[in-house]
């Protein structure tokens, strides 16, 4: 585990620890996860890892570019080590599951807004919402939206 990720700690200025390892570790083979999970996929790794402990590890991570936070709208905030290729996600309203998508056109077309307002634009976040494909095949489905509960494409 840490010959993997101690050269990108290292990098990036920080410290190898085994709190820091874990954390990547559980990253690396759960891709948008919430905070929570990451606790407790990492304690199985480090059993005396503290929440405290983990969500200081997830802020260092973000901070120096090693993970990505994300916030789809009504969900809590998933973790990713995908970063710096300006992709975007994919959510389902059903279940929540989440899947990466590549940016639709150009390297970065949503860098350049039709007015930045005096801003230095370095990031975009865009937000694809639907059914994914297991849940467009249960109609009893419940969906929820921001006002209505639709069962199958129908307001309950």
């Amino acid at each position: 585990m840490e010959t993997t990720w101690a050269p990108l700690l290292r990098a990036v200025g920080l410290r190898v620890t085994r709190p820091r390892l874990s954390v990547l570790s559980v990253l690396a083979d759960h891709p948008h996860a919430d905070a929570d999970t990451i606790v407790l996929s990492a304690r199985a790794l480090h059993p005396t890892l503290s929440p405290q402990a983990v969500y200081g590890v997830l802020k260092a991570l973000v901070a120096r570019g090693l993970a990505r936070r994300i916030e789809p709208a009504g969900a809590p905030a998933l973790f990713e080590l995908r970063v710096g290729d300006n992709h975007h996600h994919l959510v389902c309203r059903s279940c929540g599951a989440v899947a990466d998508v590549d940016c639709a056109v150009g390297a970065a077309p949503c860098l350049t807004p039709a007015d930045a307002a005096g801003y230095a634009v370095d990031e975009a976040e865009v937000v694809f919402w639907g059914l994914c494909r297991q849940c467009q095949a249960t109609p009893d489905q419940f969906v929820r939206t921001d006002q209505h509960v639709l069962r199958g494409g129908a307001i309950a």
